[in-house]
Order: C-alpha cells, then structure tokens, then sequence
C-alpha cells in the first residue's frame, strides 16, 4: 500500500537535488568566459558520447512495475531516484579519465519476507553505492572505446537491501558515433570480492545506448540497463528489457540542462520476481569542471558534427 509520506518524500527529494544541482551550476557559470558561442545542439551531440569531456550531473528517478511467481509479486512496484555525478578528466586530446560514483535513494522498494510470505514495503533508504573508474579514448573514425573497473559497495542502510558484499569487476564500453547520432554498449562483470556475505556471486550486467538525432536539439535516445546472475536459478538469471526515449536539451540561463524520458519493457525477467515495466525521467546539468576555463573546449568536426575534444 502506498502512502502519501512516500509519494510526499519523493517530491520533496526532487525538489532539494533539483535546487542543489542548479544552485551549483550557476555558481560555477559565474565564470564569463565558460560556454561562449555553444549551443543546444552541440551540447546534446556530445552528451551522447560516452567518452564525453563534459561534466554533468546526472538525477534519474525511476518507476518499475514487477511481475513473478511469488504471492501478490505482480501488485508490487518501487520508487527509486538516483544521482550520478560525472567528472571527466583531460589526460590528452580525446583521452579522458572517468570517475563515476552512483548514489540510489530507495524511495518505495518492494522485498519479500519467506517468514511471513508475503511483501514489506522498504523505503526512504540509502541504496548500495554503485561507481566505475575507467579511461576513454576517441578516435578519427568516430569509434569511441573505454576501460576500467566498475563495482558496488554495501552501503545500504536497510539490512534487507543491503548486498553485504564488496562487488568488483571489469568494465569495457564500445561507441561509435555517426552523422545522425549514436550507438554503443557496456558491459561489465563483478564478483563478491569481500563482506559479511560469503556467498558467491557472479554477475554480468551492462545496457545498450543508442541517439537518433533530431531538429533544435531533441534526440530519439535510451539506456536500457540488463543483468545476467550466473548463480541464480535457471529460470531467474536474465533480465533484459527494449528501451525507447525522448531527450531535450535546453540552455536555461548559461547553464546547459538535459530532459530525458525513457519507457523500457522487459521481455525477460526472473521468473520468480521482477520487473515488467519501467518508466525513467532524468534531469542533467552540465557543470563546468575545476581543471578546465571553458566547459566544452575546442570543437572540431567529425563525421559532420561537432565534437569537443
């Protein structure tokens, strides 16, 4: 059941990060020489790259629908919202260096209880905090490809969502940038490298990108995230859904901002409990990063589109 604290809580956290993101964005825009001469459509473009050079700030608050097997599995859904700051690094031309920390606040997370074999409602909680640290590297061709280690830490502040394990693993991201937009894919790979949880865990998880440009900066543009547990049963260990969007990106101000609305079916999911559908509304504004006077740099051509490198 859910109640009007949980719908009152969400609102508010919106409201709070939304304040805080824009606050620090025109802070640091205070710089009048930051983002002369860029418009929404170059800023759009390279947001869609994932070896981008630009700073942003990334809020994400997801709906998800569950079905399963379980008792009551398919009257259950979650509220969660999500902050992903990226603060890319200049290490040469083209080559970034990448930390990426992922906060989850839990705000309604539905989790089964074999004791009373029904639901317990979860939520506001910390989640596990998830991040990734790699290097990118963008070449002439278009082709973008980046390295590194992603992993989760068991940060959770409700026992029953927390992973109580250390997971780490490695991380790999292929690109490819064309005249109409993009595509790409991640993948990852992590084990449970320590914790009070001895229990073995092999997951391999990524999602699939793709930017379909359009006319005054909007995208046809999704992220689809999918997981593949390899130690859950074998009717539970894929999870993979088909993802469509719609992005905008605007200038409010001199502060870029990115609106993104994504949809995402799952047409395969743990038989016994998981998700069905998902809804993600994202808010991102671009910051200016501290090592660099201007927040885009030089832009060049490629493939007809502007890219800043």
């Amino acid at each position: 059941m859910r109640t009007f604290i949980t719908k009152k809580a969400i609102i508010v956290l919106l409201f709070v990060f939304s304040l805080a993101a824009l606050g620090y964005a025109q802070e640091k825009e205070a710089d009048k020489e930051a983002d002369q001469g860029r418009s929404a459509q170059d800023v759009a473009n390279e947001l869609a790259n994932p070896n981008t050079s630009l700073g942003f700030m990334l809020f994400a608050l997801d709906y998800i629908k569950f079905d399963g097997d379980l008792p009551d599995a398919n009257d259950q859904d979650a509220w969660r919202l999500n902050f992903q700051p990226s603060i890319p690094y200049p290490l040469g031309k083209g080559v970034n260096f990448f930390l990426r920390p992922l906060f989850p606040i839990i705000l309604d997370q539905p989790v089964f209880e074999v004791e009373e074999d029904d639901f317990e409602s979860k939520g506001v909680d910390l989640g596990n905090i998830g991040f990734d640290v790699a290097i990118g590297k963008s070449f002439p061709s278009g082709l973008q490809l980046i390295g590194g280690l992603a992993g989760v830490l068991p940060t959770a502040t409700d026992s029953d969502l927390n992973t109580k394990q250390l997971l780490l693993g490695p991380l790999g991201i292929v690109g490819w940038e064309f005249k109409w937009g993009f595509l790409g894919s991640l993948v990852s790979h992590q084990w449970n490298v320590t914790g009070w949880d001895d229990s073995a865990t092999s997951i391999t998880d990524g999602q699939y990108f793709y930017t379909i440009n359009l006319k005054d900066a909007w995208q046809i543009q999704a992220q689809p995230t999918w997981a593949y547990n390899h130690e859950a049963d074998s009717d539970d260990k894929l999870t993979f859904p088909i993802g469509i969007g719609v992005a905008k990106t605007t200038i409010i101000g001199k502060t870029p901002w990115k609106f993104r609305l994504q949809y995402w079916n799952y047409i395969e999911s743990p038989d016994a409990f998981g998700p069905e559908h998902q809804i993600r509304f994202e808010v991102a504004p671009v910051v200016p990063l501290p090592w660099k006077r201007r927040c885009c740099g030089a832009a060049t051509p490629v493939h007809g589109v502007r890219r800043n490198v």
